[in-house]
C-alpha cells in the first residue's frame, strides 16, 4: 500500500503553481490532502487508516512516498508500523537522512539538491536531468541502480536515452512506471 505524504523540501511557492526551488519536474499528480483516505493523521491514526486498506494475510507492505516522506517519517511512526509486522519502504529525494530501521530505501536524486542519503537499496535516477550524470552516483552504496525516463512531454526521447545509457553502462537498469504505461491511475 502507498502512504503518500504531502509537502516537499524541493518545491517553493504553492503546490498548485508548481514553482520549483531545485526540481523542475514532479511525477506526483495531486495537490492537497482531501482525496480518498486523505487528511492529517498522528502516527496511530495513520497506522489504523493504512491497515484498514490492507486486504492480504501477508504482512503489510507499506511504501512511504510523497512529496518528501522523510519530512514527516519519524521513529514513532516507523515503530508503530513495525509493531504491526509491516515492511516499511521509503521513496525519498535523498536530501534528508533516512531512519536506519527503514526496511528498504529508494533514493531518487534531483539536480541542484545536496544528496545526504548516499546508501540504500536502490538509486532510481529520473533521466535525463540537466546537471545530473548517472556516472556521478556509481560510487554510492546502493544495491541497484535504475534509470527511469522522465514522464511528460519528450517522454519517448527520455526513454530512448535511458535505454541507450543502460546498454552502454551495464551497472544501470531501466525502470518504468508500469502503472502509467498500462494506464492505471
Amino acid at each position: 500500500m502507498f502512504v503518500r505524504f504531502s509537502g516537499c523540501n524541493l518545491w517553493s511557492g504553492s503546490e498548485s503553481d508548481r514553482v520549483s526551488a531545485q526540481c523542475n519536474f514532479c511525477d506526483t499528480d495531486f495537490v492537497g490532502t482531501d482525496g480518498p483516505s486523505g487528511g492529517q493523521y498522528d502516527a496511530m491514526g495513520l497506522l489504523r487508516a493504512a491497515l484498514a486498506l490492507w486486504k492480504s494475510s501477508e504482512p503489510p507492505f507499506v511504501v512511504c512516498t510523497g512529496g518528501e516522506p522523510l519530512l514527516q517519517m519519524d521513529e514513532a511512526l516507523l515503530t508503530a508500523f513495525h509493531a504491526e509486522r509491516c515492511v516499511v519502504t521509503v521513496e525519498t529525494n535523498g536530501t534528508l537522512p533516512a531512519l536506519p530501521a527503514i526496511d528498504w530505501i529508494t533514493v531518487s536524486p534531483k539536480a541542484g539538491a545536496v544528496m545526504r542519503q548516499t546508501s540504500g537499496n536502490e538509486l532510481k535516477l529520473a533521466h535525463p536531468q540537466n546537471g545530473l550524470d548517472p556516472a556521478q552516483f556509481e560510487s554510492c552504496d546502493f544495491g541497484h541502480f535504475f534509470l527511469q525516463p522522465i514522464d511528460g512531454p519528450g517522454h519517448q526521447n527520455a526513454l530512448a536515452r535511458c535505454i541507450e545509457y543502460c546498454l552502454k553502462h551495464p551497472k544501470w537498469r531501466l525502470s518504468v512506471q508500469l502503472h502509467k504505461v498500462i494506464g492505471i491511475k
